[in-house]
């Protein structure tokens, strides 16, 4: 891999609205598969969204800068605001589990998201059941109540 160098602006846009009240977009700056363990991107969450539901990772960690804009950070610990300046850090497990919302009815939320990744992940959907397990050719969600004995189907 070679040194990376770009303005944000340059950088293509990813634009996702998979369904009410969340919606993004996304311009990566180190993608998967350009360094070992890490993933920048910078978000872009128009107002009164979010990019993705409540969750935590079960190995990768992420980190925030919030460049500009005023949100809503739900975690284990409950609600609190965040604004342009501020940092955010989610471990891996339960404990590191959270949701961005932009909380302007006129302005973008602006943010930095630096990840430390693994090759195999998955991500827990506390409030409605499921499990997202992501990897380099794996990007799949289940319901956690469709799990089944180890050996079924063997």
């Amino acid at each position: 891999m070679s040194i990376l160098h770009s303005r944000p602006e340059e950088l293509p846009a990813k634009h996702k609205r998979g369904h009410d009240g969340y919606e993004y977009i996304r311009r990566s700056f180190v993608r998967r598969g350009e360094a070992a363990n890490t993933l920048v991107s910078i978000y872009e969450i128009p107002p009164m969204k979010s990019a993705y539901p409540y969750h935590y990772h079960l190995k990768d960690e992420e980190t925030f800068y919030i460049i500009s804009g005023e949100g809503l950070l739900r975690t284990p610990d409950g609600e609190r605001p965040v604004h342009g300046g501020e940092l955010l850090f989610f471990p891996a497990g339960s404990e590191g589990a959270h949701k961005l919302a932009n909380t302007s009815s006129t302005e973008k939320l602006v943010y930095i998201d630096f990840d430390a990744i693994h090759d195999l992940d998955a991500a827990v959907y506390p409030d409605s059941g499921k499990i997202g397990v992501w990897g380099k050719d794996v990007n799949l969600v289940f319901r956690m109540e469709d799990h089944t004995d180890y050996y079924d189907g063997e």
